[in-house]
């Protein structure tokens, strides 16, 4: 069983608490990740990311929203935490 498995089974057994956790969590990286892309201006380029972001924080939210099954928020959920990652890592040259 991969890793990716187990947290996915561990998921599905505390669904409701997981829920609420992973979109606290899932919404501040996104907010992390949307004040780093706008720390670095507002080209074009950056609201593009920052639209990515954004879309992808709020599949999450509504995919727990309209109750999903766990498989498919846990997919949703991975996807928007590692685009947020993603555009973090792009942009942390800001802080330099």
């Amino acid at each position: 069983m991969s890793t990716y498995q187990k947290y996915q089974e561990s998921y599905k057994r505390g669904l409701i608490g997981f829920a609420t956790l992973s979109i606290l969590g899932q919404s501040c990286l996104g907010s992390f990740a949307a004040m780093f892309i706008l720390m670095g201006g507002t080209s074009p380029l950056q609201m593009v990311q920052l639209f990515f972001v954004t879309i992808f924080c709020m599949i999450y939210n509504g995919a727990v929203l309209s109750q999903q099954k766990a498989n498919v928020s846990f997919t949703i959920l991975t996807i928007s935490v590692l685009t947020s990652l993603l555009f973090i890592a792009l942009n942390f040259n800001v802080l330099f």
